[in-house]
């Protein structure tokens, strides 16, 4: 499947980058695997897309989110109805720095 339009593969330099220490039969055998995914895709050069538009989105949706509206909130008590524990009307937490 190897095509005179795809580029070389530097398998070594691409395992360097990616911090991957490949062996030498990893290493023939991902840049097989590039190099046909490489050529597979410069398939795409090939199709006439001059009368097909160019999208954004496929859906067609824009802003699919609700109205940023104002609400009453909980009041003090309905919130601290839960905690396990409370002082002067606030949340009571365990302190994680010491003095």
């Amino acid at each position: 499947m190897k095509s005179a339009k795809s580029p070389a593969i530097n398998i070594e330099y691409l395992a360097k980058l990616a911090n991957l220490p490949l062996t030498e039969q990893e290493k023939q055998k991902f840049e097989k695997q590039l190099q046909e995914i490489l050529s597979y895709i410069s398939k795409l050069n090939e199709v006439d897309t001059k009368k097909v538009e160019p999208i954004g989105h496929i859906t067609g949706l824009a802003n699919v989110t609700r109205p940023d509206e104002a609400k009453s909130s909980l009041n003090p008590d309905e919130s601290l109805k839960n905690a396990p524990k409370i002082h002067n009307g606030f949340f009571e937490v365990d302190a994680i720095f010491e003095e």
